[in-house]
């Protein structure tokens, strides 16, 4: 919770220059993004906090190429699709159902794949972040949808509408296939409106509880009729659209879906309700009190709700870097790999029981939410089992690569990634011996500033260089040199940004 010192007037002011400095840099960069790495914070530091903004959310969001074998797989489950209308028996049918689930499967583990080594990137790794907690907000699961073409364009709506906009966001979104499957807008028709979508987009997704009356989804969801898709993309039936007279915020008139997001976001509520989800992914898993945020919304609002200048405001200010919300966050799953990846300068591996299964096992699986509300997060990331996992993996990317261990179809995964330049998978022999270069003190440094969000107290950092320090030979330096890495990322201490 902010405290009585932060003025909610002055919470969302820029931060001074003067202020800015390699502590306020990290918590920048671990918060926006994943990890701070000390080239990122020197950067940063030169540059200043609004030139950082201003190429860490850039204008023009990066694209992500769609993965080849999405492709491939997409074009099989289309013919699987076809012959399946043909099949002579249930169980031909039967058989290519299973062919189309595992195609499905495989294509969005590759998706998964190419997203995380996008996301470890330095240089997009704030803006992929971003990406991650919009689609947070406006959710679709793979495990509903079953389609990962229709997943990948889903996320792709949204990376094209994410720094402009927001209703014209939520417009993009109403027409992406993967939320008109995931909300019920396909079976949704004239004479059996399905209030689904209507129901989430003023609750989860512009306005929040206690905005809207339940006579306002009945009738935004007649507006929201007639939204299809096909192979090419959205598709509107005027056929199946009640095109007739709707009652929506007690304003009147024959409404489409577009009408029924200009009045959601013409309401009062709409101008609090991203900036306290932000705050909620961003800054504190404690509700705030709605008050707090009124100045950063009148100020969203008067800027047309235009994301990326949201996104300035909000990362730019005091409110941001105010202490009570430095060192105090519990990463999810994906924010401790990634970090981990980045921290520790390693390339993904692209092996489903190295990488997904981890994340997992830490309590996320990728494009599969647990519900429309999305990831809970906070303190339910954490328990004796998903601890556990996270230990595991800072002790599997810190230990030598095994690859005797792997399948025939994991060592092709591992030779494509070789020859893409993707080689540093975990940190091997040559990786700790220059690391022991910087002797005992030096590595306590780097592990407590750079590793570690916050203050470290001499006690912790004096206890490191001693266990270092005590090594009776070379090899004992570098064995006790990983020993104290892992367990530095192990800590609970790591566990928050």
């Amino acid at each position: 919770m902010p405290t009585p010192s932060l003025d909610p007037r002055e919470a969302w002011k820029p931060l001074p220059a003067a202020a800015w400095n390699s502590d306020l840099a990290r918590h920048l960069l671990r918060r926006a993004g994943w990890a701070a790495r000390p080239d990122e914070v020197a950067r940063a530091v030169n540059e200043g906090l609004p030139a950082t903004l201003e190429r860490i959310f850039p204008a023009q969001p990066p694209p992500l190429e769609r993965p080849v074998y999405l492709v491939k797989a997409t074009e099989r489950v289309q013919e699987l699709q076809r012959l399946k209308r043909s099949a002579p028996t249930v169980e031909d049918r039967r058989a290519f159902d299973r062919e189309e689930n595992t195609l499905e499967a495989a294509a969005m583990a590759e998706f998964s794949f190419k997203w995380l080594q996008t996301a470890a990137d330095p240089a997009r790794s704030a803006y992929e972040k971003w990406l991650f907690f919009l689609t947070d907000v406006y959710v679709v699961s793979f495990e509903k949808v079953r389609r990962a073409e229709l997943i990948f364009r889903h996320w792709d709506v949204i990376r094209q509408n994410s720094l402009g906009p927001a209703p014209e966001l939520a417009k993009a979104v109403s027409r992406s296939p993967a939320m008109i499957d995931y909300l019920d807008l396909n079976r949704s028709s004239r004479r059996a409106p399905n209030e689904n979508f209507a129901r989430e987009l003023f609750e989860l997704f512009a306005l929040g509880e206690g905005n809207y009356t339940e006579d306002d989804i009945k009738q935004a969801a007649r507006a929201f009729t007639g939204y299809r898709h096909n192979r090419e993309g959205f598709r509107f039936s005027t056929r199946d659209h009640d095109a007739g007279e709707k009652t929506v915020f007690g304003q009147n008139g024959s409404f489409v879906g577009d009408d029924v997001i200009d009045l959601a976001y013409a309401r009062p509520a709409a101008a609090t309700f991203l900036p306290r989800e932000m705050a909620r992914f961003y800054l504190s898993d404690q509700t705030l009190p709605h008050e707090f945020f009124a100045p950063l919304g009148e100020e969203w609002r008067a800027s047309g709700f235009n994301l990326r200048d949201l996104c300035r405001r909000f990362f730019g200010s005091v409110a941001f870097y105010h202490p009570d919300f430095r060192a105090s966050y519990i990463k999810s799953p994906v924010h401790y790999y990634l970090g981990l990846v980045q921290d520790l300068g390693l390339d993904v591996i692209p092996l489903e029981r190295t990488t997904l299964q981890p994340i997992r096992q830490m309590g996320q699986q990728l494009f599969r939410p647990p519900n429309v509300r999305g990831w809970v997060g906070g303190r339910l990331w954490v328990n004796s089992s998903t601890l556990a996992a996270r230990r595991q993996l800072a002790q599997t990317l810190c230990s030598p690569f095994d690859e005797d261990r792997l399948n025939a179809d994991e060592r092709l995964e591992i030779e494509v990634a070789r020859d893409a330049g993707r080689r540093r998978f975990t940190v091997d022999a040559d990786r700790i011996r220059a690391f022991t270069a910087l002797g005992p003190r030096g590595i306590a440094d780097r592990l407590c500033d750079f590793f570690l969000p916050g203050r470290v107290d001499d006690g912790y950092r004096a206890a490191l260089v001693d266990y270092l320090e005590a090594a009776p030979d070379a090899a004992a330096f570098e064995d006790r040199a990983r020993r104290a890495a892992i367990t530095v990322l192990q800590s609970p201490e790591y566990q928050l940004c």
